[in-house]
């Protein structure tokens, strides 16, 4: 009752507050917008999307950037599904893509072992079918989230831009679902499998 209708309209007031930007399309987002939350994150970078493939095509020289980031004091985290699971042959049967899931996964595999071993970053595999619907880029008070729709791939889904604004709003819902996977994860081994490997099943 304090606020006008037309004021409500211009100035958010509700739970809605905390969300920056929607987009249609992941791949509607800009690179300068992931490339500036990356560079501007300090203590924590968390990339919580079920194979993080694209990352490395849409970001140059990401890997430099994690690197700096990691021994600069930031948690740099890397939560990826397993690319041998039941979970990922059922995706990849919906998606019928000729870049398959498990392919994606192992490319991204491929990326961090080449990092190397560096004290702040950490990568683990999630054990709940619960990560493969819903990615999660989180960079410290500010997140990217992408629900996947039915058998579109990543870039075709939807995604929202949030700022954390409140407690227990809906950045800290997504950001406890991150940190429920990640309690449920195991470490990805420290040579990961090649790429192009073919699955022995």
């Amino acid at each position: 009752m304090l606020w006008p209708a037309a004021a409500k309209a211009v100035m958010k007031t509700g739970p809605d507050r905390e969300i920056v930007s929607v987009y249609p399309y992941r791949s509607a987002c800009p690179s300068s917008v992931w490339r500036s939350l990356i560079t501007d994150a300090i203590d924590n970078l968390t990339f919580a999307g079920y194979t993080n493939y694209f990352l490395w095509l849409e970001q140059p020289n990401l890997a430099a950037a994690l690197r700096r980031k990691a021994r600069t004091g930031a948690a740099v985290r890397f939560l990826l599904g397993d690319p041998e699971s039941d979970v990922t042959l059922r995706r990849e049967s919906v998606e019928r893509t000729a870049l398959t899931v498990s392919t994606r996964i192992r490319i991204t595999l491929e990326h961090l072992h080449q990092l190397g071993a560096i004290e702040g970053l950490e990568a683990r595999y999630s054990a709940h079918e619960g990560h493969i619907s819903l990615s999660v880029f989180r960079f410290d008070d500010q997140m990217l989230v992408t629900p996947h729709l039915s058998n579109l791939v990543g870039h075709d889904s939807p995604m929202l831009h949030l700022r954390r604004l409140q407690d227990d709003g809906m950045f800290d819902r997504f950001a406890q679902h991150v940190e429920t996977l990640w309690d449920a994860g195991r470490p990805v081994p420290a040579a990961p499998p090649h790429a192009g490997a073919q699955d022995p099943r």
